[in-house]
């Protein structure tokens, strides 16, 4: 299988050797995305559920971008800098992706996330 790379310029550019997204397949691999609206390239430095809705909202650019969507994902791992915004990052995620097709999913709590932002999700979905 040959990998495609996926770009979107709705959702962040990289900042490093990463790529925004691969296809590979039928699957997608997102790179973690954090709350930086891609308009201003600026980190958005609200509220934990403001975050996380732009967040989602990268990964749903990207997913389109590779002819996917949110309903077609599989798997997602989210990064929180506190785990106390749990139910607070829940509450959001719940509104994008409903109980009975939810992919599965790991949260963890971490030490630091890039540009000290709140939640970065990653995501692997089918095309």
């Amino acid at each position: 299988m040959k990998k495609q790379i996926i770009t979107s310029t709705r959702a962040p550019a990289p900042v490093g050797p990463y790529q925004q997204a691969v296809r590979t397949g039928n699957l997608i691999f997102t790179a973690g995305q954090i709350p930086i609206n891609p308009a201003t390239n600026e980190v958005l430095t609200g509220s934990i559920e403001d975050q996380t809705r732009q967040v989602i909202e990268n990964l749903k650019a990207l997913l389109e971008a590779a002819g996917s969507s949110l309903e077609r994902v599989v798997k997602t791992t989210v990064f929180l800098r506190d785990m106390n915004d749990f139910q607070k990052m829940n509450s959001v995620y719940a509104a994008y992706f409903q109980a009975e097709t939810a992919p599965a999913r790991s949260t963890v709590q971490v030490a630091r996330l890039p540009r000290d932002v709140a939640v970065e999700i990653e995501a692997v979905a089918e095309v």
